[in-house]
């Protein structure tokens, strides 16, 4: 009987294991196979198979049983994780999760958007990739609030090129300091009222704001590269979050963990709930990772020199908290006990909107993916307001039809199938604010509460603080103005109190930083106490910086992977 645990220990033995198959992890899997090592990634839902698992895409809602929609009875026990409370539909479905997988405590609302399936979130993101300034870095050191990062952009300058270029990038140089020009492919146009809001920001503000092409995760022009990957462009169909057959945009499933199968180093192993990460005493640093089958509810573990936690932020809390041992009672490696503190994400309270008079001999064709981007203006270079850090606005202008169903026969035929443009064009714009890591937004798990899996069931307790609200206020204040400038029409901008962690960027719990005594991480993603174990998600961000997270956590990923082959091979781990 030894011999056969032996054996089945050996079987269960990789150089390296990877916790989640989202952006991060996809990129870890992606580097550490792509260096030689034996690889598996550990994913807690359903195998996704890049194209042939895509089953509503393309699809026109007359390929629907009924034009979409979704009869009670099939989504019964089912939930939108990616966007709780939303309508779960035909077009969707296949991302939901059932109401008993997961249950959370809200010790305060939080809205906690989850996507348990091989890829991730990376399928259904919103593929906006803007990289972090010094100004990013340095806030938090700055100001006084969070730790100081450990690293500054020059470290990681070359790691979002390394990512753009494989990825692929559309976007322009904008030559903009506080937000670094990339690795780019073709952008894709400005619309008319887009480029004429535009020139009055420069007109009116003297270069101090900018609207920009929203840089986007989308093949507008594929390189060698992309098509070593089985990529091609981008047809903008915008049905982006059913999965993309041709690969026009970056997301785990096309691009990197395919890339990483080919080498054949992966293993990919769904339906595998992570309980722990095993710590050994005597060796001093973690060994392997403990499971629970999905579907049987066995418990497996596997066992590997190097372990990446990438099962996003709030998952990657939760299991270095539950990874508990004599030497580490209150988590791995929270000895300052501070892991599941300083949560952060990111302040969309608010939303402006208006009409846009003396376009209407102009009109667009066809969709675009992204949108425009004003960069953030607030506090950058000093301190301005009356509140903390700032934030960048998402902008987007359109011009809708009409059509009227009063009528009957052919001529309610032709209102339909032929409407009329509105007279004016609309405008929108969002908020997208940093908001300043405070201790007491934490997640912790509960005492006594345990899911079906017997894992301790996640408290979340996190809530807007002063600083997110007169940052929203000013927005709103500044977005009146803005439009007013550019004469716009009907204006109406507000600050919504909406749920917290709305907006999907959860950041934070597993801090980098330069102490021990402060923070969990040190400027390789590696845990303080214990440096075999890497934290590359968003559990690892310091602060949240005002831009879309993901092009962040990739780079800082394939960074924190390269450093652990190198300090592999040098022994030290």
């Amino acid at each position: 009987m030894s011999n056969l645990n032996i054996t089945s220990k050996k079987q269960r033995t990789y150089d390296a294991i990877v916790i989640g198959s989202g952006a991060s992890g996809g990129w870890a899997a992606k580097e550490l196979c792509d260096a030689g090592l034996k690889t598996l990634v550990l994913e807690r839902g359903k195998n996704i198979r890049h194209i042939e698992d895509y089953h509503a895409a393309s699809k026109a809602p007359y390929d629907f049983e009924f034009r979409g929609r979704l009869p009670l009875e099939k989504g019964n026990g089912l939930v939108y994780g990616i966007n709780p409370g939303s309508r779960l539909e035909e077009s969707n479905i296949q991302w939901a999760m059932a109401e008993d997988e997961q249950p959370v405590v809200q010790e305060k609302p939080f809205k906690w958007r989850r996507s348990y399936h091989v890829g991730g979130k990376s399928l259904l993101w919103a593929r906006q990739t803007q990289r972090w300034s010094d100004y990013d870095f340095e806030g938090p050191d700055r100001d006084g609030f969070a730790v100081d990062w450990p690293i500054r952009y020059k470290d990681i300058a070359p790691w979002y090129d390394h990512v753009e270029k494989f990825a692929g990038i559309s976007g322009d140089k904008d030559g903009l300091d506080v937000l670094p020009d990339g690795e780019f492919l073709p952008s894709i146009e400005l619309n008319v009222v887009e480029k004429h809001f535009k020139q009055v920001l420069q007109k009116e503000y003297g270069g101090s704001r900018h609207l920009i092409y929203a840089r986007c995760a989308h093949l507008t022009d594929p390189q060698e590269i992309h098509i070593q990957q089985g990529r091609a462009k981008c047809v903008h169909q915008t049905l982006c979050n059913r999965g993309c057959i041709f690969g026009g945009y970056f997301s785990s499933n096309s691009s990197t963990i395919p890339w990483a199968l080919k080498t054949g180093n992966l293993t990919m192993r769904p339906d595998a709930v992570v309980e722990s990460v095993i710590y050994d005493q005597e060796k001093r640093k973690a060994t392997g990772v403990r499971i629970i089958d999905r579907l049987t509810k066995e418990p497996i573990e596997f066992y590997a020199d190097i372990v990446f936690v990438n099962a996003s932020t709030i998952n990657s809390n939760a299991i270095l908290l539950n990874s508990t041992s004599d030497r580490f009672p209150n988590g791995l490696g929270n000895d300052n006990e501070l892991m599941g503190k300083f949560l952060t994400w990111h302040n969309y309270r608010g939303h402006a909107g208006a009409s846009v008079p003396g376009f209407s001999h102009k009109k667009v064709e066809g969709n675009r993916p992204t949108n425009a981007y004003i960069p953030r203006f607030r506090n950058v270079k000093k301190q301005e307001t009356d509140f903390l850090r700032g934030y960048a606005i998402g902008v987007s202008a359109g011009r809708g039809t009409n059509y009227s169903t009063d009528m009957i026969g052919e001529e309610l035929t032709e209102s339909i199938l032929n409407p009329k443009l509105s007279n004016d064009w609309y405008i929108s714009t969002w908020m997208m604010g940093e908001c300043v890591p405070v201790e007491d937004n934490h997640m912790r798990l509960h005492k006594d509460l345990r899911d079906k899996y017997g894992i301790p069931q996640i408290v979340l307790s996190a809530e807007w603080k002063e600083n997110d609200i007169k940052q929203a206020d000013d927005y709103v204040e500044q977005c009146k103005e803005m439009f007013e400038k550019a004469g716009f029409e009907n204006i109406r901008a507000s600050n919504r109190d909406t749920t917290p962690g709305s907006e999907i960027h959860e950041m934070g719990g597993v801090r980098m930083g330069k102490d021990p005594k402060t923070s969990l991480l040190n400027k390789w993603n590696q845990l303080h106490e214990c440096k075999n174990v890497f934290v590359t998600d968003g559990a690892s961000m310091t602060s949240g910086g005002s831009q879309n997270p993901t092009l962040h956590f990739m780079a800082l990923t394939a960074r924190a992977a390269n450093h652990a082959v190198k300090e592999l091979k040098k022994g030290n781990l």
